[in-house]
């Protein structure tokens, strides 16, 4: 007998998705991104519909950055001076972009959102000049919170890209973490680690306002939720461990790959969007 749950999958898929969802969290805790572009790609293959797997992805996004952002808090790792200029305007504009949503062809803004993202990753590359991991006990550079860049003219700035970038993504239906990230390390100065940590917050109240959209349409299956957040929690709060013992360098290495595989699923998707419409 074959043990089946909602949604029709059976326990084999569900185990996958639970795995996924745990080695998507250690990864996004570590680099300071939700990666719902990551699982929601895998929940689809498996066979789930794709307003359920998104409403129940996004979800899983936010429990699993809220813990993670809690992680980097207490290491000092989240800087709410950018939270603030970017993490505010973002939510404003994802509201907006919700409703403007029919505006502008989705596979256009997901293509574009892209291309930018895959190009910020193999910038990412370029920036590293040595890769060292740090073994337990080794010293890791100190942070330094007032390496973040900002000025009342700069703040105006980081405010109208952090609009931009909810507005993007209120109307995609993403939380385009993996935009912000180089805009608060490239444009922000910001250390890679604080980087990590702000974004993930960031990402945990962008996630809480667009679930609510699929929560009130009724878009979200309680089972994969339950295996998959709590997966996806403990992972990333193991990940956001990882962030503090590893080099600037090591991090931004690991940032540039993972910007660049999520700019490809991106460019698919996208170039997917397009095409089918």
């Amino acid at each position: 007998m074959v043990l089946e749950f909602t949604e029709g999958l059976v326990a084999w898929e569900i185990a996958i998705l639970a795995v996924i969802s745990l080695a998507v969290g250690v990864l996004g805790g570590l680099v300071g991104l939700a990666l719902g572009t990551m699982r929601l790609p895998a929940m689809l293959l498996i066979g789930m519909d794709a307003g359920i797997a998104g409403g129940t992805n996004i979800l899983v996004s936010t429990l699993s950055a809220m813990v993670g952002g809690f992680r980097h808090l207490r290491e000092g790792r989240v800087d709410w001076r950018i939270v603030l200029y970017l993490g505010v305007p973002a939510i404003i504009g994802a509201f907006i972009g919700g409703f403007a949503a029919s505006l502008v062809p989705v596979g256009v803004l997901v293509l574009g959102a892209g291309l930018f993202v895959a190009w910020q990753g193999i910038e990412f590359f370029l920036m590293v000049r040595k890769v060292s991991l740090v073994t337990p006990g080794s010293v890791v550079e100190p942070l330094d919170p007032r390496s973040v860049f900002l000025t009342s003219k700069r703040g105006a700035l980081e405010a109208v890209l952090g609009f931009t970038v909810g507005l993007v993504g209120g109307a995609v239906g993403l939380i385009l973490g993996s935009v912000r990230l180089p805009i608060i390390i490239r444009v922000m100065k910001a250390d890679p680690r604080i980087a990590a940590g702000s974004n993930l917050m960031i990402g945990s109240f962008l996630g809480a306002f667009g679930f609510i959209g699929h929560g009130i349409q009724g878009e979200l299956d309680l089972i994969v939720l339950a295996f998959m957040a709590v997966p996806a929690m403990v992972g990333t709060y193991f990940g956001a461990r990882l962030t503090g013992r590893i080099s600037v360098n090591g991090l931004l290495l690991v940032m540039a790959a993972v910007l660049l595989v999520v700019g490809v699923l991106l460019i698919i998707d996208g170039s997917g969007r397009l095409s089918s419409g």
